[in-house]
């Protein structure tokens, strides 16, 4: 029997119905698992539980973490920096980099102005506030 037959000697038969739902919550991602397991717990609490040790037993309660995700982003970041050939269109993306990360730069230093602005001022209101409440006994005394 030829590889390829008994692929599709294997593959080709219908797959059962936990295969199917499997299927369909992996392909939603880790929240569908998530809400059918609470699901699970609310109409019967052994489902849930079921549920819950299958995803912790399979990994998929702690599968693709955010570790993944910051492979993912730094692989597509070297794609960005990767030349394409065309010598017009390099430049014309380094350029666009270097303004974008200028812009990104003004941005954030624009928020931490706005950040020591807004600390400024709060700090300012309690001093006023606390100066306030000190004067008001020195007050209250006089009278």
């Amino acid at each position: 029997m030829t590889p390829a037959a008994t692929f599709n000697d294997t593959h080709s038969r219908p797959a059962g119905w936990f295969s199917r739902a499997e299927a369909w919550l992996d392909a939603r991602g880790k929240g569908a698992w998530i809400a059918a397991m609470v699901l699970g717990f609310i109409f019967f609490w052994p489902v849930g539980l079921a549920l819950l040790a299958y995803m912790i037993w399979s990994k998929r309660m702690f599968g693709k973490s955010c570790s993944h995700r910051r492979n993912h982003m730094a692989r597509h970041a070297y794609g960005a920096m990767k030349p394409s050939g065309n010598t017009a269109f390099d430049a014309y993306k380094a350029d666009t980099l270097r303004r974008l990360e200028e812009e990104q730069e003004q941005f954030e230093t624009f928020l931490q102005r706005l950040r020591e602005a807004k600390d400024k001022a709060e700090f300012d209101e309690f001093m006023e506030d606390r100066a306030r409440e000190a004067r008001a006994p020195r007050e209250d005394e006089d009278a």
